[in-house]
């Protein structure tokens, strides 16, 4: 089984489920928007 098919098998799971939400719930709130912006722009900035 190819990566990609196993994490979309987990993604479908209960579990896999659950987190999403749990990376939905923590994406929408400003602060974390922030961090993840600079993480981001120095993910971006090692090239």
């Amino acid at each position: 089984m190819s990566l990609m098919n196993r994490i979309q098998r987990f993604l479908r799971s209960p579990k896999g489920q659950k987190m999403t939400r749990q990376a939905q719930d923590y994406v929408k709130k400003p602060e974390n928007q922030r961090k993840l912006r600079r993480l981001a722009g120095r993910l971006r900035g090692r090239h």
